[in-house]
Protein backbone atom coordinates (compact mmCIF):
# COMPACT_ATOMS: atom_id res chain seq x y z
CA UNK A 1 0.00 0.00 0.00
CA UNK A 2 1.51 3.74 -0.73
CA UNK A 3 1.56 6.74 1.30
CA UNK A 4 -1.76 7.21 3.19
CA UNK A 5 -3.22 10.87 2.30
CA UNK A 6 -5.10 12.66 4.69
CA UNK A 7 -8.03 14.70 2.82
CA UNK A 8 -11.07 16.34 3.08
CA UNK A 9 -13.93 15.73 0.37
CA UNK A 10 -16.33 18.70 -0.36
CA UNK A 11 -19.44 17.70 -2.22
CA UNK A 12 -22.69 18.47 -3.95
CA UNK A 13 -23.84 14.90 -3.51
CA UNK A 14 -27.10 13.96 -4.79
CA UNK A 15 -27.06 15.87 -7.68
CA UNK A 16 -24.96 13.84 -10.79
CA UNK A 17 -24.75 10.83 -9.33
CA UNK A 18 -20.75 10.85 -9.92
CA UNK A 19 -20.59 12.67 -6.49
CA UNK A 20 -22.12 9.50 -4.66
CA UNK A 21 -19.96 7.22 -7.27
CA UNK A 22 -16.53 9.35 -5.66
CA UNK A 23 -17.48 9.31 -2.48
CA UNK A 24 -17.83 5.32 -2.22
CA UNK A 25 -14.47 5.22 -4.10
CA UNK A 26 -12.42 7.34 -1.35
CA UNK A 27 -14.24 4.82 1.59
CA UNK A 28 -12.72 1.75 -0.44
CA UNK A 29 -9.44 3.49 -1.00
CA UNK A 30 -6.85 1.99 1.41
CA UNK A 31 -4.50 4.92 0.87
CA UNK A 32 -7.12 7.73 1.95
CA UNK A 33 -7.26 8.98 5.21
CA UNK A 34 -10.66 10.65 5.14
CA UNK A 35 -11.15 13.36 7.80
CA UNK A 36 -13.98 14.36 6.86
CA UNK A 37 -16.82 15.08 3.91
CA UNK A 38 -18.67 18.66 3.30
CA UNK A 39 -21.48 19.29 1.40
CA UNK A 40 -22.30 22.54 -0.67
CA UNK A 41 -25.02 24.28 -2.73
CA UNK A 42 -28.79 24.01 -2.52
CA UNK A 43 -30.14 21.66 0.36
CA UNK A 44 -27.01 21.41 2.09
CA UNK A 45 -28.84 19.38 4.55
CA UNK A 46 -30.16 16.72 2.59
CA UNK A 47 -26.75 16.43 0.39
CA UNK A 48 -25.10 15.34 4.30
CA UNK A 49 -27.59 13.07 4.75
CA UNK A 50 -26.91 10.98 1.58
CA UNK A 51 -23.25 11.23 2.90
CA UNK A 52 -24.07 9.84 6.29
CA UNK A 53 -26.22 6.67 4.57
CA UNK A 54 -23.02 6.18 1.99
CA UNK A 55 -20.09 6.24 5.03
CA UNK A 56 -22.76 4.35 7.03
CA UNK A 57 -22.43 1.72 4.89
CA UNK A 58 -18.74 1.25 4.29
CA UNK A 59 -18.74 0.81 8.30
CA UNK A 60 -17.66 4.39 8.62
CA UNK A 61 -19.74 6.23 10.87
CA UNK A 62 -16.48 7.90 12.43
CA UNK A 63 -15.93 10.41 9.23
CA UNK A 64 -17.48 13.66 10.24
CA UNK A 65 -19.90 15.23 7.71
CA UNK A 66 -20.98 18.68 7.83
CA UNK A 67 -23.31 20.84 5.66
CA UNK A 68 -21.62 23.71 4.20
CA UNK A 69 -23.36 27.00 1.92
CA UNK A 70 -26.48 26.79 0.49
CA UNK A 71 -26.94 29.91 -1.79
CA UNK A 72 -24.23 30.74 -4.20
CA UNK A 73 -22.21 34.19 -4.44
CA UNK A 74 -23.80 36.62 -5.90
CA UNK A 75 -27.37 35.60 -6.72
CA UNK A 76 -25.29 32.59 -9.19
CA UNK A 77 -27.58 29.99 -10.40
CA UNK A 78 -25.82 27.07 -7.54
CA UNK A 79 -27.38 23.61 -7.63
CA UNK A 80 -30.80 23.29 -5.95
CA UNK A 81 -31.69 20.28 -6.29
CA UNK A 82 -31.32 16.86 -4.90
CA UNK A 83 -32.70 14.72 -6.83
CA UNK A 84 -31.14 11.32 -5.46
CA UNK A 85 -32.43 11.99 -2.22
CA UNK A 86 -35.35 10.11 -2.86
CA UNK A 87 -33.01 6.72 -2.68
CA UNK A 88 -32.51 7.07 0.98
CA UNK A 89 -35.98 9.32 2.11
CA UNK A 90 -37.17 5.99 3.84
CA UNK A 91 -33.75 4.94 5.41
CA UNK A 92 -32.98 5.78 8.44
CA UNK A 93 -30.98 9.08 9.00
CA UNK A 94 -30.21 11.82 10.21
CA UNK A 95 -32.58 15.29 9.73
CA UNK A 96 -31.00 17.58 12.24
CA UNK A 97 -28.06 18.82 10.40
CA UNK A 98 -26.58 22.44 11.79
CA UNK A 99 -26.24 24.62 9.24
CA UNK A 100 -23.09 25.88 7.68
CA UNK A 101 -20.78 23.92 10.02
CA UNK A 102 -18.54 22.95 6.75
CA UNK A 103 -16.29 26.39 6.59
CA UNK A 104 -14.96 25.99 10.28
CA UNK A 105 -14.88 22.53 10.14
CA UNK A 106 -12.58 22.74 7.44
CA UNK A 107 -10.38 25.74 8.76
CA UNK A 108 -9.72 23.90 11.83
CA UNK A 109 -8.52 20.54 10.21
CA UNK A 110 -6.58 21.94 7.91
CA UNK A 111 -4.75 24.43 10.53
CA UNK A 112 -4.22 21.39 12.85
CA UNK A 113 -2.40 20.19 9.54
CA UNK A 114 -0.25 22.21 8.05
CA UNK A 115 1.05 21.09 4.54
CA UNK A 116 -0.68 17.35 4.91
CA UNK A 117 -4.22 17.84 3.89
CA UNK A 118 -5.85 17.32 0.12
CA UNK A 119 -8.79 19.43 -0.13
CA UNK A 120 -10.80 17.32 -3.18
CA UNK A 121 -13.94 19.59 -4.97
CA UNK A 122 -16.18 18.47 -6.59
CA UNK A 123 -18.95 20.91 -6.89
CA UNK A 124 -19.47 24.41 -7.04
CA UNK A 125 -16.81 26.38 -4.97
CA UNK A 126 -18.99 28.16 -2.73
CA UNK A 127 -17.57 26.64 0.71
CA UNK A 128 -13.78 26.82 -0.77
CA UNK A 129 -14.46 30.26 -2.16
CA UNK A 130 -15.42 31.94 0.90
CA UNK A 131 -12.83 29.72 3.13
CA UNK A 132 -9.52 30.92 1.45
CA UNK A 133 -11.52 34.49 1.82
CA UNK A 134 -12.43 34.38 5.85
CA UNK A 135 -8.55 32.66 6.14
CA UNK A 136 -6.33 33.69 3.25
CA UNK A 137 -3.42 31.48 4.84
CA UNK A 138 -5.94 28.21 4.41
CA UNK A 139 -4.57 27.72 0.84
CA UNK A 140 -0.86 27.78 1.73
CA UNK A 141 -1.16 25.29 4.45
CA UNK A 142 -2.65 22.33 2.12
CA UNK A 143 -0.95 19.80 0.57
CA UNK A 144 -3.02 20.03 -2.40
CA UNK A 145 -5.88 21.51 -3.87
CA UNK A 146 -7.67 18.98 -6.39
CA UNK A 147 -10.74 19.91 -8.42
CA UNK A 148 -13.33 18.74 -11.00
CA UNK A 149 -13.54 21.60 -12.55
CA UNK A 150 -12.95 23.75 -15.76
CA UNK A 151 -12.78 23.03 -19.45
CA UNK A 152 -9.12 23.81 -20.43
CA UNK A 153 -8.60 22.12 -23.78
CA UNK A 154 -10.16 21.58 -27.21
CA UNK A 155 -11.67 18.40 -27.91
CA UNK A 156 -14.31 16.95 -28.92
CA UNK A 157 -17.84 18.72 -28.17
CA UNK A 158 -15.90 21.73 -26.42
CA UNK A 159 -13.82 24.49 -27.46
CA UNK A 160 -14.31 28.49 -26.86
CA UNK A 161 -17.75 29.38 -24.84
CA UNK A 162 -17.74 25.99 -23.44
CA UNK A 163 -18.81 26.20 -19.83
CA UNK A 164 -18.27 23.59 -16.94
CA UNK A 165 -21.44 22.86 -14.52
CA UNK A 166 -19.21 23.02 -11.01
CA UNK A 167 -17.45 26.40 -12.22
CA UNK A 168 -20.34 28.29 -13.70
CA UNK A 169 -23.05 27.50 -10.84
CA UNK A 170 -20.84 29.83 -8.94
CA UNK A 171 -18.25 31.82 -11.32
CA UNK A 172 -17.07 34.31 -8.54
CA UNK A 173 -16.28 31.37 -6.11
CA UNK A 174 -14.48 29.65 -8.81
CA UNK A 175 -12.51 32.60 -9.37
CA UNK A 176 -11.36 33.45 -5.87
CA UNK A 177 -10.46 29.63 -5.82
CA UNK A 178 -8.17 30.00 -8.67
CA UNK A 179 -6.59 33.57 -7.59
CA UNK A 180 -5.39 31.22 -4.13
CA UNK A 181 -2.13 29.92 -4.55
CA UNK A 182 -1.86 26.58 -3.04
CA UNK A 183 1.33 24.71 -3.12
CA UNK A 184 -0.17 22.29 -6.08
CA UNK A 185 -3.82 23.31 -7.85
CA UNK A 186 -4.81 20.09 -9.91
CA UNK A 187 -7.81 20.60 -12.08
CA UNK A 188 -9.82 17.88 -13.99
CA UNK A 189 -11.89 19.35 -16.53
CA UNK A 190 -14.89 18.06 -18.46
CA UNK A 191 -13.11 17.59 -21.92
CA UNK A 192 -10.87 14.79 -19.83
CA UNK A 193 -13.81 13.40 -17.66
CA UNK A 194 -16.27 12.94 -20.28
CA UNK A 195 -13.65 9.82 -21.63
CA UNK A 196 -14.33 8.13 -18.75
CA UNK A 197 -18.24 6.25 -19.36
CA UNK A 198 -19.85 3.08 -18.31
CA UNK A 199 -23.41 2.27 -19.70
CA UNK A 200 -26.40 1.57 -16.95
CA UNK A 201 -26.14 -2.23 -16.93
CA UNK A 202 -22.79 -2.51 -16.31
CA UNK A 203 -22.37 -0.04 -13.75
CA UNK A 204 -25.63 -1.60 -12.07
CA UNK A 205 -23.70 -5.27 -12.30
CA UNK A 206 -20.35 -4.45 -11.15
CA UNK A 207 -21.83 -1.82 -7.95
CA UNK A 208 -24.18 -4.87 -6.93
CA UNK A 209 -20.89 -7.07 -7.04
CA UNK A 210 -19.13 -4.91 -5.33
CA UNK A 211 -21.63 -3.94 -2.69
CA UNK A 212 -20.85 -2.43 0.33
CA UNK A 213 -21.14 1.43 -0.41
CA UNK A 214 -21.29 1.32 -3.55
CA UNK A 215 -24.81 -1.27 -2.93
CA UNK A 216 -26.36 2.56 -1.48
CA UNK A 217 -24.90 4.26 -4.76
CA UNK A 218 -26.40 1.30 -6.94
CA UNK A 219 -30.28 2.67 -5.41
CA UNK A 220 -29.47 5.93 -5.76
CA UNK A 221 -28.11 5.17 -9.33
CA UNK A 222 -31.84 3.80 -10.37
CA UNK A 223 -32.87 7.57 -9.81
CA UNK A 224 -30.29 8.65 -12.12
CA UNK A 225 -31.05 6.48 -14.70
CA UNK A 226 -34.47 7.51 -15.75
CA UNK A 227 -32.94 10.30 -17.76
CA UNK A 228 -29.33 9.00 -18.53
CA UNK A 229 -28.25 5.82 -20.06
CA UNK A 230 -25.11 6.07 -18.12
CA UNK A 231 -22.38 7.28 -16.10
CA UNK A 232 -19.43 9.77 -16.85
CA UNK A 233 -17.31 9.11 -14.13
CA UNK A 234 -16.35 13.23 -13.63
CA UNK A 235 -15.63 13.22 -10.50
CA UNK A 236 -14.54 9.53 -9.31
CA UNK A 237 -11.34 10.21 -12.00
CA UNK A 238 -10.54 13.43 -9.96
CA UNK A 239 -10.75 11.34 -6.39
CA UNK A 240 -8.12 8.34 -8.35
CA UNK A 241 -5.70 10.83 -9.68
CA UNK A 242 -5.51 12.16 -6.50
CA UNK A 243 -4.01 8.97 -5.14
CA UNK A 244 -2.54 7.55 -8.53
CA UNK A 245 -1.53 10.97 -10.49
CA UNK A 246 -0.22 9.11 -13.56
CA UNK A 247 -3.40 7.59 -14.41
CA UNK A 248 -3.63 11.71 -15.98
CA UNK A 249 -0.68 13.37 -17.98
CA UNK A 250 -1.04 16.95 -17.42
CA UNK A 251 0.12 20.54 -18.35
CA UNK A 252 1.15 23.25 -16.37
CA UNK A 253 -0.50 26.77 -16.73
CA UNK A 254 -2.59 29.75 -15.35
CA UNK A 255 -6.16 29.80 -14.78
CA UNK A 256 -8.53 32.62 -15.14
CA UNK A 257 -11.98 32.66 -15.02
CA UNK A 258 -14.49 34.93 -16.62
CA UNK A 259 -16.98 37.19 -14.82
CA UNK A 260 -18.32 39.69 -17.07
CA UNK A 261 -20.67 38.89 -19.43
CA UNK A 262 -23.24 36.47 -18.04
CA UNK A 263 -23.57 34.48 -20.98
CA UNK A 264 -19.71 33.11 -20.13
CA UNK A 265 -19.78 33.68 -16.65
CA UNK A 266 -17.57 30.94 -15.36
CA UNK A 267 -15.69 29.89 -18.77
CA UNK A 268 -12.24 28.99 -17.60
CA UNK A 269 -9.10 30.12 -19.87
CA UNK A 270 -6.13 28.13 -19.71
CA UNK A 271 -2.65 29.50 -20.87
CA UNK A 272 0.37 27.44 -20.69
CA UNK A 273 2.85 28.64 -18.84
CA UNK A 274 5.72 25.53 -17.15
CA UNK A 275 6.05 27.72 -14.37
CA UNK A 276 2.51 28.72 -13.71
CA UNK A 277 0.66 27.97 -10.90
CA UNK A 278 -2.10 25.63 -12.25
CA UNK A 279 -1.75 21.94 -13.30
CA UNK A 280 -4.40 20.84 -15.61
CA UNK A 281 -5.48 17.07 -17.14
CA UNK A 282 -5.10 17.23 -20.67
CA UNK A 283 -5.55 13.05 -21.08
CA UNK A 284 -6.31 10.25 -19.31
CA UNK A 285 -5.25 6.14 -19.67
CA UNK A 286 -9.54 5.25 -19.25
CA UNK A 287 -8.81 1.57 -19.47
CA UNK A 288 -6.45 2.09 -16.19
CA UNK A 289 -8.69 4.30 -14.38
CA UNK A 290 -11.54 1.71 -14.80
CA UNK A 291 -9.30 -0.88 -13.50
CA UNK A 292 -8.43 1.71 -10.27
CA UNK A 293 -11.51 2.55 -9.53
CA UNK A 294 -13.14 -0.90 -9.36
CA UNK A 295 -10.11 -2.69 -7.36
Amino acid sequence: MGERIPLILDTDIGSDIDDAVCLSYLLREPRCELLGVTTVTGDVAKRAALCEVICRAAGREDVPIHAGVGPALLGAPGQPHVPQYEAIADRPHRRDWEPNTAIGFLRQTIRSRPGEVTLLTIGPLTNAGLLFSVDPEIPGLLRELVMMCGVFTAGKGFGPGAREWNALCDPLATAMVYQARPPRCTSIGLEVTTRCVLPADECRQRFRAIGGPLGIVADMAEVWFRGCPGITFHDPLAAVATFTPDVCTYASGTVDIHLGDPNLAGLTRFVPDENGAHRVAVDVDAERFFELYFT
